[in-house]
């Protein structure tokens, strides 16, 4: 795990231009996406928070509300390398990371040589990640976290930047493969993808039923990308926004004495160090994005749903009277006011 330190409240004069320029150039990217995506500017919002962040994102929708269209629109206004892998359940670990197949060299030899599977990219998309086996599945784990694959007991490092963004469909579960708690907490975020709203929707049928497709610039290279995750990591936050980051993710915890007594009748399994440290990190993401030279407490508060959404995990009296791990981080948020 990544470690965090206290930091002073003050930047050097070439960060402040620098997270000046970030915002503008966030501006671009907003502005090039609404070109093919209408609306879901939160969502925009949460993935780019994510990305400068250098954490990966699982957008949960319903099918047809673009998410594989927009983390393609993604990949058109960034200046690096994309793939796709569509998760099935004969998807195998070798499908995604590439497997050692023997060529003969120029001396009429046979020898094993690494070809790169799909995940070898800077911006992958794992399209219904939840279809694939639990051991495909694993096959992401360390390529996440460590950002290298292993393939028959040598490593392979992946080219930063990397960033996965992977889409699950909440509703038909059949023939599925649930992401287990350790698969999930290599998410950042859970990305809530929803339905359009009515004007939202009359637009997308007036601009996607034409002839015409507009393409899209490119906004930012990949050693742009580098610049501004690191860029993000030296904004400063005060102490008061550690305390919130760690208060509230205690309060998740239904064995902790700081948990409130209702949590503790919802909540199987609260959220773990990591939580912090993407509320952390998020927070200051956010604040970069939007111009602060500091991480501000709207900042953790915007990031806190989708960072602990999916690291709360309820029990059954919690689903029987619609109590959802979004519900309870909101109530935690309204408390901790």
């Amino acid at each position: 795990m990544e470690t965090t330190t206290t930091q002073s409240t003050s930047l050097p004069a070439d960060d402040v231009a620098a997270i000046d320029q970030l915002g503008e150039t966030y501006k671009n990217f907003k502005a090039e996406l609404s070109k093919k995506i209408i609306g879901q500017e939160l969502v925009i919002e949460q993935l780019a928070i994510c990305l400068f962040g250098r954490g990966h994102a699982l957008l949960m929708g319903v099918p047809g509300l673009a998410k594989t269209l927009l983390v393609s629109a993604v990949s058109e206004t960034l200046d690096l390398s994309f793939n796709r892998i569509q998760f099935t359940p004969d998807l195998m670990p070798a499908d995604i990371t590439g497997t050692d197949i023997i060529q003969e060299n120029d001396e009429g030899r046979r020898q094993f040589e690494f070809v790169k599977g799909p995940i070898f990219a800077n911006l992958l998309l794992a399209d219904e990640i939840n279809r694939a086996p639990a051991k495909t599945q694993a096959a992401m784990l360390e390529a996440m976290q460590e950002k290298k694959v292993t393939v028959l007991g040598k490593s392979y490092p992946l080219a930063p930047p990397f960033f996965v963004l992977a889409t699950q469909n909440p509703v038909e579960q059949e023939g599925t493969y649930p992401l287990p708690e350790a698969q999930l907490d290599r998410f950042m975020f859970l990305i809530n993808v929803d339905y359009p709203t009515a004007e939202e929707e009359r637009k997308i049928a007036i601009e996607t039923t034409g002839t015409t497709a507009q393409a899209l610039s490119r906004v930012m290279t990949g050693e742009e990308v580098i610049a501004y995750q690191e860029l993000v990591r030296r904004v400063p936050v005060p102490d008061h926004i550690y305390d919130y980051a760690v208060e509230i993710v205690r309060k998740t915890r239904p064995d902790s004495e700081e948990a409130p007594d209702w949590l503790k009748d919802y909540v199987a399994w609260g959220a773990g160090p990591r939580a912090v440290q993407y509320l952390i990190l998020g927070a200051k993401s956010r604040a970069a994005l939007h111009g602060s030279y500091m991480a501000r407490l709207e900042d953790i508060q915007a990031v806190a749903e989708p960072v602990l959404g999916h690291r709360v995990l309820t029990n059954f009296a919690a689903e029987s009277q619609g109590m959802s791990s979004a519900k309870v981080v909101s109530r935690l948020q309204q408390e901790m006011q």
